[in-house]
């Protein structure tokens, strides 16, 4: 039977805790590693319809890119989502930055899959930067409306600084900082999840285009190559993609 220990011990071969930057906080957050797991639910954030999700598919495990618990609690309310998995005998794992960080398998290694860029390496500029090319240049517009399909985003946010692109750069989530890194490493469009008006400005004056997806859109590529990956390590655990995980962000 496996065990939430055996998953956290599959997650060290390709997105090894220690690996988190300073201020994250990763690994088993609620529950016990010796508990044995049978059904499992994926999904980029633990909110409580998530859990009520996960309560209804019988799972006993979570496992999620954002940490359910990131600040010090100082209050547990019964509406809290920590609260919620508890009642429910529900553990979380979640697994942020070395998720974000891994060259192996993670989050900006699938947004690049998901992207068709190829020959990606981990950027010696950035903190949480990787540098890609696509096979053939193509127009920016081309490459906007590619990313917002690949992505099954309902609106993306782009720049033309350069007509076509061809090097890409990308950050998940909240990437905009990389912008001068990405400069750096002469990319022609840097594909993120947030980006601030001082960086997006930044951008014009660097000469690198910006793809903006939003933050949700951008880090949940990883989501369904880690339900594979997952699943054919442990056979013998039911895991499922979460259905109701969303940001919940409508366009006009």
């Amino acid at each position: 039977m496996t065990t939430i220990r055996d998953i956290l011990d599959c997650f060290e071969t390709f997105a090894p805790a220690e690996t988190a930057m300073a201020f994250d906080n990763v690994g088993l957050l609620v529950g016990d590693g010796s508990t044995a797991i049978s059904r499992a639910l994926l999904a980029l954030d633990i909110t409580a319809p998530v859990v009520r999700e996960a309560a209804q598919k019988h799972c006993g495990l979570i496992i999620s890119h954002h940490p359910v618990i990131f600040q010090p609690l100082k209050h547990l309310s019964a509406q809290s989502v920590p609260y919620l998995l508890a009642q429910h005998g529900i553990a979380a794992v979640c697994m942020h930055t070395n998720l974000d960080l891994s060259d192996i398998f993670g989050v900006n290694t699938c947004l690049a899959g998901a992207l068709g860029v190829s020959d990606l390496r981990k950027s010696d500029k950035g903190e949480c930067l990787f540098i890609g090319t696509l096979s053939a240049p193509v127009a920016m517009r081309d490459f906007a409306m590619h990313a917002k399909a690949a992505l099954d985003c309902r609106g993306v946010r782009f720049t033309c600084v350069k007509p076509t692109v061809q090097t890409i750069a990308v950050s998940s989530g909240a990437g905009g900082s990389e912008i001068f890194a990405a400069a750096a490493e002469h990319a022609d469009v840097l594909v993120t999840g947030e980006i601030k008006h001082h960086e997006l400005l930044a951008s014009r004056e660097l000469g690198v285009n910006i793809l903006d997806a939003g933050h949700f859109k951008s880090e949940n590529p990883v989501i369904p190559p880690l339900y594979e990956k997952l699943s054919a390590a442990f056979p013998d655990v039911a895991f499922f993609v979460s259905e109701c995980c969303d940001d919940g962000v409508n366009y006009l």
